[in-house]
Protein backbone atom coordinates (compact mmCIF):
# COMPACT_ATOMS: atom_id res chain seq x y z
CA UNK A 1 0.00 0.00 0.00
CA UNK A 2 0.97 3.64 -0.39
CA UNK A 3 0.25 6.38 2.12
CA UNK A 4 0.52 9.60 0.12
CA UNK A 5 0.90 12.81 2.09
CA UNK A 6 -0.15 15.80 0.03
CA UNK A 7 -0.39 19.47 0.87
CA UNK A 8 1.45 22.62 0.01
CA UNK A 9 5.17 23.13 0.52
CA UNK A 10 5.94 23.98 4.13
CA UNK A 11 2.90 22.34 5.71
CA UNK A 12 5.01 19.61 7.36
CA UNK A 13 4.86 16.61 5.04
CA UNK A 14 8.50 15.58 5.46
CA UNK A 15 8.39 15.71 9.26
CA UNK A 16 5.05 13.93 9.43
CA UNK A 17 6.06 11.23 6.94
CA UNK A 18 9.00 10.18 9.12
CA UNK A 19 6.66 9.84 12.10
CA UNK A 20 4.11 7.89 10.05
CA UNK A 21 6.85 5.52 8.90
CA UNK A 22 7.78 4.75 12.52
CA UNK A 23 4.15 3.92 13.33
CA UNK A 24 3.45 1.55 10.41
CA UNK A 25 5.28 -1.78 10.55
CA UNK A 26 7.30 -2.74 7.46
CA UNK A 27 7.05 0.73 5.92
CA UNK A 28 9.52 2.99 4.13
CA UNK A 29 9.58 6.64 3.08
CA UNK A 30 9.93 7.25 -0.66
CA UNK A 31 10.79 10.85 -1.51
CA UNK A 32 9.48 11.27 -5.06
CA UNK A 33 11.29 14.60 -5.28
CA UNK A 34 14.51 12.63 -5.80
CA UNK A 35 13.08 11.34 -9.07
CA UNK A 36 12.74 14.94 -10.20
CA UNK A 37 16.29 15.73 -9.13
CA UNK A 38 17.57 12.83 -11.21
CA UNK A 39 15.75 14.14 -14.28
CA UNK A 40 17.16 17.61 -13.64
CA UNK A 41 20.68 16.17 -13.72
CA UNK A 42 20.29 14.91 -17.29
CA UNK A 43 22.57 16.74 -19.72
CA UNK A 44 21.76 18.31 -22.06
CA UNK A 45 18.68 19.17 -20.06
CA UNK A 46 15.10 18.17 -20.74
CA UNK A 47 12.70 20.74 -22.26
CA UNK A 48 12.58 23.90 -20.18
CA UNK A 49 10.04 24.14 -17.39
CA UNK A 50 9.69 25.75 -13.98
CA UNK A 51 8.57 22.53 -12.28
CA UNK A 52 9.85 19.01 -12.93
CA UNK A 53 6.35 17.65 -12.39
CA UNK A 54 5.51 19.02 -15.84
CA UNK A 55 7.84 16.41 -17.34
CA UNK A 56 5.73 13.30 -18.13
CA UNK A 57 8.66 11.00 -17.24
CA UNK A 58 8.50 12.24 -13.64
CA UNK A 59 4.92 11.07 -13.18
CA UNK A 60 5.62 7.78 -14.95
CA UNK A 61 8.83 7.09 -13.02
CA UNK A 62 7.19 7.79 -9.67
CA UNK A 63 4.63 5.08 -10.43
CA UNK A 64 7.23 2.66 -11.76
CA UNK A 65 9.65 3.21 -8.88
CA UNK A 66 6.93 2.77 -6.27
CA UNK A 67 5.64 -0.45 -7.79
CA UNK A 68 9.10 -1.92 -8.23
CA UNK A 69 10.03 -1.17 -4.63
CA UNK A 70 6.78 -2.65 -3.32
CA UNK A 71 7.22 -5.74 -5.49
CA UNK A 72 10.68 -6.15 -3.98
CA UNK A 73 10.02 -5.31 -0.32
CA UNK A 74 6.29 -5.58 0.23
CA UNK A 75 4.90 -3.49 3.06
CA UNK A 76 3.99 0.17 2.77
CA UNK A 77 5.52 3.21 1.08
CA UNK A 78 4.98 6.60 2.67
CA UNK A 79 5.27 9.29 -0.04
CA UNK A 80 5.39 12.93 1.06
CA UNK A 81 4.84 14.85 -2.17
CA UNK A 82 2.90 17.93 -3.15
CA UNK A 83 0.72 17.38 -6.22
CA UNK A 84 -1.58 20.29 -6.96
CA UNK A 85 -2.35 19.62 -10.63
CA UNK A 86 -5.38 17.36 -10.90
CA UNK A 87 -4.27 15.83 -14.21
CA UNK A 88 -0.95 14.83 -12.70
CA UNK A 89 -2.61 13.23 -9.71
CA UNK A 90 -4.96 11.32 -12.02
CA UNK A 91 -2.00 9.98 -13.99
CA UNK A 92 -0.18 8.86 -10.87
CA UNK A 93 -3.16 7.39 -9.03
CA UNK A 94 -4.43 5.62 -12.16
CA UNK A 95 -0.98 4.19 -12.84
CA UNK A 96 -0.74 2.82 -9.31
CA UNK A 97 -4.25 1.39 -9.53
CA UNK A 98 -3.35 -0.42 -12.76
CA UNK A 99 -0.67 -2.25 -10.78
CA UNK A 100 -3.16 -3.14 -8.05
CA UNK A 101 -1.52 -0.88 -5.47
CA UNK A 102 -3.95 0.55 -2.90
CA UNK A 103 -3.34 4.23 -2.14
CA UNK A 104 -4.48 6.18 0.89
CA UNK A 105 -4.38 9.86 0.01
CA UNK A 106 -4.07 12.45 2.77
CA UNK A 107 -3.82 16.22 2.60
CA UNK A 108 -2.08 18.03 5.43
CA UNK A 109 -4.01 21.28 5.65
CA UNK A 110 -3.68 24.59 7.43
CA UNK A 111 -5.28 27.95 6.73
CA UNK A 112 -3.35 30.48 4.69
CA UNK A 113 -2.36 32.67 7.65
CA UNK A 114 -1.03 29.66 9.56
CA UNK A 115 0.91 28.42 6.55
CA UNK A 116 2.43 31.83 5.97
CA UNK A 117 3.47 32.11 9.64
CA UNK A 118 5.10 28.67 9.51
CA UNK A 119 7.00 29.44 6.32
CA UNK A 120 8.10 32.87 7.48
CA UNK A 121 9.13 31.57 10.88
CA UNK A 122 11.14 28.61 9.63
CA UNK A 123 14.13 30.62 8.37
CA UNK A 124 15.37 34.20 8.77
CA UNK A 125 14.71 34.65 5.04
CA UNK A 126 11.34 33.03 4.15
CA UNK A 127 11.35 30.67 1.19
CA UNK A 128 9.93 32.44 -1.90
CA UNK A 129 9.39 29.00 -3.44
CA UNK A 130 7.08 27.92 -0.63
CA UNK A 131 5.25 31.23 -0.46
CA UNK A 132 4.59 31.01 -4.22
CA UNK A 133 2.54 27.85 -3.72
CA UNK A 134 0.09 29.22 -1.16
CA UNK A 135 -2.43 30.46 -3.75
CA UNK A 136 -2.15 27.41 -6.08
CA UNK A 137 -2.73 25.18 -3.04
CA UNK A 138 -5.80 27.17 -1.99
CA UNK A 139 -7.20 26.89 -5.52
CA UNK A 140 -6.51 23.16 -5.74
CA UNK A 141 -8.07 22.61 -2.32
CA UNK A 142 -11.19 24.49 -3.37
CA UNK A 143 -11.64 22.87 -6.77
CA UNK A 144 -10.62 19.20 -6.43
CA UNK A 145 -7.91 18.23 -3.96
CA UNK A 146 -9.88 18.13 -0.72
CA UNK A 147 -12.57 16.04 -2.38
CA UNK A 148 -9.94 13.46 -3.42
CA UNK A 149 -8.28 12.86 -0.08
CA UNK A 150 -8.67 12.61 3.67
CA UNK A 151 -7.99 16.13 4.93
CA UNK A 152 -6.02 16.38 8.18
CA UNK A 153 -6.20 19.91 9.54
CA UNK A 154 -2.84 20.51 11.18
CA UNK A 155 -3.61 24.05 12.38
CA UNK A 156 -3.84 22.93 15.99
CA UNK A 157 -2.05 19.57 15.75
CA UNK A 158 1.55 18.66 16.43
CA UNK A 159 3.27 16.55 13.75
CA UNK A 160 3.02 13.56 16.09
CA UNK A 161 -0.73 14.04 16.48
CA UNK A 162 -1.17 14.40 12.73
CA UNK A 163 0.86 11.25 12.13
CA UNK A 164 -1.20 9.29 14.64
CA UNK A 165 -4.44 10.34 12.94
CA UNK A 166 -3.09 9.46 9.49
CA UNK A 167 -2.02 6.00 10.63
CA UNK A 168 -5.36 5.38 12.35
CA UNK A 169 -7.22 6.11 9.14
CA UNK A 170 -4.70 4.53 6.77
CA UNK A 171 -4.88 1.18 8.53
CA UNK A 172 -8.65 1.26 8.56
CA UNK A 173 -11.00 0.36 5.72
CA UNK A 174 -9.31 1.02 2.34
CA UNK A 175 -10.73 3.67 0.05
CA UNK A 176 -8.53 2.82 -2.94
CA UNK A 177 -8.53 -0.05 -5.44
CA UNK A 178 -9.27 -3.55 -4.20
CA UNK A 179 -6.31 -5.72 -3.37
CA UNK A 180 -5.18 -8.11 -6.02
CA UNK A 181 -4.92 -11.80 -5.16
CA UNK A 182 -1.15 -11.41 -5.08
CA UNK A 183 -1.42 -8.66 -2.47
CA UNK A 184 -3.99 -10.52 -0.41
CA UNK A 185 -1.74 -13.57 -0.30
CA UNK A 186 1.28 -11.56 0.70
CA UNK A 187 -0.74 -9.76 3.40
CA UNK A 188 2.14 -7.37 3.63
CA UNK A 189 0.52 -4.36 2.06
CA UNK A 190 -2.21 -2.43 3.90
CA UNK A 191 -4.68 -0.47 1.80
CA UNK A 192 -4.80 3.25 0.91
CA UNK A 193 -6.37 6.16 -1.12
CA UNK A 194 -4.46 8.85 -3.20
CA UNK A 195 -2.85 12.47 -3.55
CA UNK A 196 -0.07 15.47 -5.10
CA UNK A 197 1.48 19.62 -6.79
CA UNK A 198 1.58 22.04 -9.69
CA UNK A 199 1.90 25.52 -10.99
CA UNK A 200 1.22 26.59 -14.53
CA UNK A 201 3.58 25.61 -17.32
CA UNK A 202 6.78 27.49 -16.90
CA UNK A 203 9.54 28.80 -19.03
CA UNK A 204 12.90 28.25 -17.41
CA UNK A 205 14.88 25.25 -16.30
CA UNK A 206 13.83 24.51 -12.70
CA UNK A 207 16.20 25.21 -9.88
CA UNK A 208 16.33 22.55 -7.20
CA UNK A 209 13.31 23.10 -4.97
CA UNK A 210 13.61 22.93 -1.18
CA UNK A 211 12.37 19.77 0.60
CA UNK A 212 8.70 19.25 -0.09
CA UNK A 213 7.72 19.04 3.56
Amino acid sequence: MIVWLNGTHGVGKTTTSALVQHLIPDSRVFDAEKVGETLMDITPGLPETDNFQHWPPWRQLVVETARRVLDYTGGTLVIPMTVLVEQYWREISTGLAQHGIPVRHFVLHADQDTLRRRIEGEHPVPSPFRLTYLKPYAEAARTWLHAEAVVVDTTHLTPAQAATEIVRQALGKPRGPRRTERQAAARAKPALASVDPRVGPGASTPSRPPPSG
